[in-house]
């Protein structure tokens, strides 16, 4: 994976596709999420509390904002799944990401909490995947934020993608800090 200097989005912005996905690159993306929870605990393994608290860029989310978003995020996701296979495009709850950062639970609460969070959670969304039928991943919900219908493939690339650009953050800062 090529890595951009942009701290912000080091592995670019996601590109969704525009029709359906061949079987194969469904699968990739798959296991993408499937692997993220080990990957995110092996990037955060050693890291002091001092670490923990460093942002991954100027003006952004410190490494343990990051770690408590991703099952905050993905909960989300896998209930917009959950939404889009059992109504019929149903309209999805936004919510505000950076205030849910803000909250007294992200700096009380320790990182294996959420990282035990996800990998359960990552468990159960892969289970859903490798079980969806071909004309499933077709189904949508509705995003009111930005006014368009996702298909179930379509969030499948944006979330694949979600949980790579914020692994890059925590690599990415590792290494320019020499962690």
């Amino acid at each position: 994976m090529e890595f951009s200097p942009d701290l912000r989005y080091p592995i670019g912005q996601p590109t969704l596709p525009t029709g359906p996905l061949e079987a194969g690159a469904r699968t990739a993306h798959v296991a993408h999420i499937a692997l993220l929870p080990d990957q995110i605990r092996a990037a955060v393994t050693g890291l002091s509390a001092a670490q923990l608290d460093t942002p991954y860029r100027p003006g952004g989310w410190t490494i343990r904002q990051v770690v408590h978003h991703l099952p905050d995020s993905h909960l989300n996701a896998y209930t917009r799944f959950r939404l889009a296979l059992t109504e019929d495009n149903p309209t999805i709850r936004p919510y505000d990401e950076a205030a849910w950062a803000e909250l007294p639970d992200v700096a009380a609460t320790p990182p294996a909490v959420s990282l035990a969070l996800l990998e359960a959670l990552h468990i159960r969304w892969t289970i859903l995947l490798r079980n969806l039928r071909s004309e499933q991943w077709q189904r949508t919900f509705y995003h009111p934020g930005s006014k368009q219908d996702f298909t179930l493939e379509q969030a499948l690339v944006l979330y694949s993608w979600h949980g790579r650009h914020h692994l890059a953050h925590l690599t990415e800062l590792r290494k320019r800090q020499g962690w």
